[in-house]
């Protein structure tokens, strides 16, 4: 329990408003959008400068408390769920943003920014920022770079640490860094910025960030192909990337996944539809109507029996909003949903769908899948009722044997969400001793007190101890986690 003096020290330090310690404003911060026990923190606090967050680790290390960093929780990896002894440190109120820079194609944001309204500020001026996650309409930029977001425009134009070009960092010592500028070229010396995003608040607290920014496209063209089976819609992905042609967005919405949206959202999909996929294409107009046509020409080649094609912005946008339903549409179907983020090289996608519904079919679990098929990432969401035992255990199985099967197709157990709590049993495993042993240095030497976010990504133990089981038959539930 946090002694009373080191509360008053925080209040001293920021102020009695920004120090939350009653039971109601902790259980607030007590989980996030991830399948995880909440738990607890032992105060929550709201910095107002860099200064202050540098002073807040100093006293969380002498009195041996750890800083969980959060800004809007929607975290599907239980990255922002409290640990033993922790403080939650806030950062979605700094949302700001700070400067557009139209000559250098760049912006400075606070972290606390929504990745949405960066997105229609420099949209305004004729930009573009292109890193689209689902959840762009709540998740901070702070976040966004903590987990590597990805998002429904990453075949074409990348993941979030495609578009950082600098930070500014509180680390784990207190100091305060800068990382990165405006300057198009630079190596001088190690990259710092590159090590620092996708950390998931292991090494490093964001309080500024630049981004760069691209050139809105001239015109973009939204269609939606319909199958008649899951097969058909693998292999029209496969078909359009070995053409050659890069959409901006191609995603992947299963039978179950489409009948759910559908009972959510009201938007006409036709229920009896096995697979759909939703095609954006940008440029200049005379290169998207070319894609255009080649693509719903390899639609019908790979038996799409319908393709839509959205009429102006407003009906784009009806048709992009089916997607991004997708999850919480599972969620309301079941009393307990559990969304998976697995991807393969893309050439696999088709087998990957393939064997998802095989194992759902071997355990008895009902599996909605959806995601970005044209990067080979997906989303299968785990449908269950935790209060059946039987039942939820078959759930917690498949999931193991999925992200096994990532593994061997030569893919990776997360694509955009993070290893956090939720995925760290098996990413020895996927990525072998060596790379673990370098990753728990890196940690070690950044953060030798283990300040910052302990528990996520890995256990840091003695070698004596040895190293967390992999097996799925050996694979047991953290005594402090488990699943919702």
């Amino acid at each position: 329990m946090i002694k009373t003096s080191v509360i008053k020290t925080f209040r001293d330090l920021i102020g009695t408003a920004n120090v939350l310690d009653s039971i109601e404003s902790r259980t607030v911060y007590s989980y996030d959008s991830s399948p995880m026990q909440p738990k607890l923190p032992e105060l929550v606090v709201r910095p107002g400068t860099a200064e202050q967050i540098s002073k807040i680790i100093t006293i969380a290390s002498d009195e041996k408390l750890s800083i969980i960093p959060r800004g809007s929780g929607t975290g599907l990896s239980g990255g922002t769920v409290p640990m033993e002894n922790s403080i939650v440190l806030l950062t979605n109120h700094w949302n700001r943003i700070l400067e557009i820079d139209e000559e250098n194609l760049c912006a400075w944001v606070e972290p606390g920014v929504i990745t949405a309204n960066l997105q229609s500020a420099v949209e305004k001026l004729g930009f573009l920022y292109p890193p689209d996650p689902g959840s762009s309409s709540i998740s901070t930029l702070g976040g966004n770079v903590a987990e590597n977001a990805g998002g429904l425009r990453g075949l074409k134009y990348g993941v979030t640490k495609n578009y950082v070009l600098g930070l500014e960092v509180v680390m784990p010592n207190g100091e305060i860094l800068h990382t990165g500028g405006k300057s198009v070229k630079d190596v001088a010396g190690y990259n710092l910025k590159d090590i620092l995003i996708g950390s998931e608040g292991t090494l490093g607290i964001f309080t500024k960030i630049l981004l760069k920014l691209v050139p809105k496209p001239e015109t973009s063209k939204t269609f939606m192909a319909l199958y008649p089976t899951i097969d058909d819609a693998a292999k029209t992905v496969t078909s359009i990337i070995a053409e050659k042609i890069t959409p901006s967005m191609l995603e992947f919405l299963d039978n179950t996944t489409i009948r759910c949206v559908e009972d959510y959202a009201h938007i006409g999909l036709p229920v009896e539809t096995a697979a759909i996929l939703l095609i954006e294409i940008d440029g200049r107009k005379s290169a998207v109507d070319e894609d255009a046509k080649l693509i719903s020409e390899i639609c019908r080649r790979n038996h799409a029996f319908n393709i839509k094609s959205a009429e102006g912005e407003n009906e784009s946008n009806k048709l992009k909003a089916a997607r991004r339903a997708a999850f919480a549409s599972l969620a309301r179907a079941t009393p307990n949903t559990m969304s998976e983020d697995v991807a393969v090289p893309r050439s696999l996608v088709a087998e990957l769908v393939a064997k998802i519904n095989e194992v759902g079919k071997r355990n008895g679990v009902r599996i909605g899948t959806f995601g970005h098929a044209g990067d080979g990432n997906l989303h299968p969401n785990y449908m269950t009722d935790k209060r059946d035992k039987k039942a939820f255990a078959q759930a917690e199985k498949s999931i193991i044997e999925v992200e096994e099967v990532a593994i061997e197709l030569g893919g990776t157990i997360t694509g955009e969400h993070g290893v956090g709590l939720y995925k760290k049993r098996l990413l020895e495993k996927m990525v072998g001793s060596p790379s673990m042993t370098m990753m728990k240095s890196i940690k070690q030497m950044m953060d030798p007190n283990n300040i910052l976010n302990p528990g996520k990504i890995f256990d840091l133990k003695p070698k004596c101890e040895g190293t967390l089981p992999t097996d799925r038959d050996q694979i047991k539930k953290f005594e402090d986690v488990a699943w919702i």
